[in-house]
This record gives structure tokens, C-alpha cells and sequence, in this order.
């Protein structure tokens, strides 16, 4: 029986993507005034893959379903039921939302809610789209940039004292902490954001438009998401932007996002894994929906200090594994040349993709070319050899043993 496959993503063109990094990627042709924000590698329901086959082209959540045990392996079949993640690579030319994942027990209590009211899927105020968790890691494939947590208590205190138009939240926060600061801005009529941040915006934007503004500081963030909008009313999530740590990973650096921690990616190009859920609680810089309440309930109001993960090489077969505490993902890089051959069992089903070079895979019976852009799907209990005559680059999204 056949266990290795071709795989076909679907492009995503959000507003806040770039115009041609992955067309180029993944051989699509570019279109004028569009833009190309991810690229899905998966099963969610959204928009599922497509596994070539000799016959037809069958979608991801179809194929699995039919094969579930040959596709998935017996203990993610029993543990889930289904694909456990969902992997992307992401385009970041405009500054995503500032957002917040809730937990598990979280996404089931409020999906049944939701449902119990009768709010459609497609709503546009509806808050969980289904009954998962959504942890996720990215890996920098450029120079990227991202907010990532509250502040240290010590540098949002410094932040408030050198930024005049916000020095009288500083006693709120000495007093009420971070739950009670947030809370207030949060729940800022429009009219009170735009008395307090219509300053702010005056002094900065200028410094912005002249360059004078350094990318680690918030005010260069806060500056671009307003830069060039015709809309008079300031959004609120300028105030997060310094609550939250700015952070500048370089390529093939990572991080892990945990549910309840406030982020959003800002500038750049990575590679992102994450559970199969599309559950997200806004916070800011976004036109849509924000609940206030739903988003405090699931947030960690404390300090973070971000940690950069560089991953666990291994010199003999090429793979540096980013390790989490993610039950339903692993994520890992693979680099070849003609010196070092990778060689696995799968346990569960895997998904890569290539981003530089070309690569042979082959198990006993069968052999898959794997061109730049390209993605294959390889089914649980497949013995395996990937093979470069040159180089090649691999992301591998998987799924980690379960004990």
C-alpha cells in the first residue's frame, strides 16, 4: 500500500499579506492587487489540503477519514480522531491582530455556549469556530518581528514613565496590576481612546514618516498601524503594543505561543504550526469582532519573559527538533547535503515542505521527487530516506509520540 504522497496547500489572501513571496514559493501565478498571506498544509474544514493521488486529487480531511488508522497510527487516532495540527507558512507584511488563544477547557465551554445561543459559525460575533485549544510555534524564515507577552513589571513601568501621554497609567498599574490595567484600556469608549491617543499619534507620526524612529521601540509599531488609514478613530491596540514585549527573532529562530498569552506577529516571514483550531480572541489593530470580556477571561495577566528556542540538532541526520509542550504538534527543520541521508519511521501522519532545494523520498516501494515549494504527506509507520544531490531545506510539521 502507497504511504508517501504529493500535497497540494491552499493560499490564504488576508489584507495584511505580502504580494509575492509565496506565489513565488509555491508556483502560483501572482495576480494584481492581491495579496498572499499563508499558505495552509492540513485538514481544517476552512481549507483542506489536497492529496494527489494516481486516480484524483481527494481532500485532506476526506483521505485521513477513509485511512485513519494507516494515515494517522493507532494512538493519535485514539488520543484525537483526526489531524491534531495545522501548519502554514505566513507572509507578514502589515501587522497582524493583537490576539489571545484560549485553553482547551475554555474553547469547549464557550463553543457550547455559543451554540446553545444559536450564534452561526459565520458569524461575525461568534468566538470559537470549534472545540480545540490553539498553542502554536513559529520558526523565522527572515528577520521577523512580534509582540509576545506582558512586559517585566520593571520595563512596562519605564515604558509608561517615558511616554508622556500615558505617564497616568503608571499609578493604575502600581495599584490594579496588569489585569487592572489591561481591563481599563480594554474597555475604553472610542471616544476615550481617541483623547488619549490622538497625541500620542501627533508626536510620533511624523517621527515615523522621517525614519526616525527605531523598530524596537513600540512608537515605531504603534506609528505604522495607523500610518496612511483614513480612519479618524485610533485603535485600541496601540495601548498593548507597550504593555507587551517587542521581539526580534532572526532566521530559523523560534517561538512558542501558549493559550493566554497576548501576541501578534508584526513584520516578516515564518513557518507556523499550531492545533487544528481557528479559535481567536482579538485584542486590537484588527476591524473585527473584540470581545472584551471573553478576551480578559482567557488572558495571563503576568509578566513574560520571551524564550527563544533554537532547537536540538542533530548532527547525524540534519533535523533540528524545536520541542514544546504541545501534545498535538512537533516541529522540526531538515537540512541536507549530498553527505548526511535522513532516515525515520514515521509514528503518526507528517507534512513537509520544502523551501530550498530538492530532495528523493523514498520508503520500499515507492520514490517522490520533492521540489522548492513542494509538500508531501507521508502516512504513520512509513520507513523512510530523504536524499539531496546538493542541498535542501525541510520544515516538518508531526506529531509527538504518546506515552
Amino acid at each position: 500500500m502507497r504511504k508517501i504522497f504529493k500535497l497540494k496547500g491552499k493560499v490564504q489572501n488576508y489584507d495584511w499579506g505580502g504580494t509575492s513571496y509565496i506565489p513565488n514559493l509555491v508556483s502560483e501565478n501572482i495576480k494584481e492587487n492581491t495579496t498572499y498571506a499563508e499558505y495552509w498544509m492540513g485538514a481544517h474544514i476552512k481549507a483542506p489540503s489536497e492529496v494527489i493521488t494516481e486516480n484524483e486529487n481527494i481532500l485532506l480531511d476526506k483521505f485521513i477519514a477513509e485511512n485513519l488508522t494507516d494515515s494517522l497510527g493507532k494512538d493519535v487516532t485514539s488520543k484525537f480522531g483526526k489531524l491534531p495540527f495545522l501548519f502554514k507558512v505566513l507572509d507578514v507584511n502589515n501587522m497582524l491582530s493583537i490576539q489571545v488563544h484560549p485553553s482547551i477547557e475554555a474553547a469547549i465551554n464557550g463553543f457550547n455556549l455559543e451554540e446553545s445561543k444559536g450564534i452561526p459559525l459565520t458569524a461575525k460575533n461568534r468566538n470559537y469556530k470549534d472545540k480545540n485549544h490553539k498553542p502554536e510555534i513559529m520558526v523565522a524564515l527572515s528577520d521577523f518581528w512580534l509582540l509576545h507577552g506582558f512586559l517585566e513589571r520593571n520595563k512596562l513601568i519605564k515604558n509608561l514613565e517615558q511616554t508622556k501621554e500615558l505617564n497616568f497609567l503608571k499609578e493604575i498599574f502600581l495599584d490594579k496590576g496588569f489585569a487592572g490595567l489591561y481591563k481599563l484600556v480594554m474597555n475604553y469608549s472610542q471616544n476615550e481612546v481617541n483623547n488619549i491617543l490622538q497625541p500620542l499619534v501627533d508626536r510620533i507620526l511624523p517621527k515615523y514618516v522621517n525614519n526616525k524612529l527605531d523598530k524596537a521601540s513600540p512608537a515605531y509599531w504603534a506609528a505604522k498601524s495607523i500610518h496612511g488609514k483614513s480612519n479618524k478613530d485610533i485603535d485600541k491596540g496601540i495601548f498593548s503594543i507597550y504593555f507587551f514585549n517587542i521581539l526580534n527573532v532572526s532566521k530559523g529562530e523560534a517561538v512558542f505561543q501558549d493559550a493566554g498569552v497576548p501576541h501578534a506577529y508584526l513584520e516578516g516571514k515564518n513557518i507556523e504550526l499550531m492545533a487544528n483550531s481557528d479559535n481567536v480572541l482579538r485584542a486590537g489593530l484588527t476591524s473585527k469582532h473584540i470581545d472584551v470580556d471573553e478576551l480578559i477571561k482567557n488572558t495571563k495577566f503576568e509578566e513574560t519573559i520571551p524564550e527563544i528556542l533554537k532547537g536540538n540538532f542533530n548532527s547525524q541526520n540534519g533535523e533540528t527538533v524545536f520541542k514544546t509542550k504541545a501534545i498535538d504538534f512537533e516541529l522540526s527543520k531538515i537540512s541536507l547535503d549530498d553527505s548526511i541521508t535522513y532516515h525515520k519511521t514515521s509514528n503518526s501522519i507528517e507534512i513537509l515542505i520544502a523551501l530550498e532545494g530538492n530532495a528523493t523520498i523514498k520508503d520500499n516501494s515507492f520514490i517522490v521527487d520533492l521540489d522548492k515549494g513542494e509538500c508531501i504527506l507521508i502516512n504513520a509507520n512509513t520507513d523512510y530516506k530523504i536524499e539531496t544531490s546538493k542541498h535542501v531545506e525541510i520544515y516538518k510539521a508531526s506529531v509527538p509520540e504518546i506515552n
